[in-house]
């Protein structure tokens, strides 16, 4: 598809690294699967891999973590 920001470049498959914070709680996720944009390197996340990471943020915020590193594929396993 055609980059919606830089509107040059199309998205490719790829893997990337998606940071989020929530109330307090930094969780980065490496090896993200994703589209991503080969002009200017926006990252466009299908629905079902936005929700597992929302998921996942929302509950290392409930648990009081404070940061957390994982990756991807372990995100997939917990399901």
């Amino acid at each position: 598809m055609k980059c919606v920001i830089c509107k040059n470049g199309e998205t490719e498959a790829g893997l990337t690294t998606i940071t989020l914070e929530r109330e307090g709680t930094v969780i980065v996720v490496k090896l993200v699967p994703a589209n991503i944009c080969s002009n200017c390197g926006e990252v466009y996340l299908d629905d079902e891999t936005s929700s597992v990471l929302l998921k996942k943020a929302e509950e290392a915020s409930q648990a009081g973590v404070q940061v957390d590193v994982r990756s991807y594929s372990e995100q997939r396993s917990h399901l």
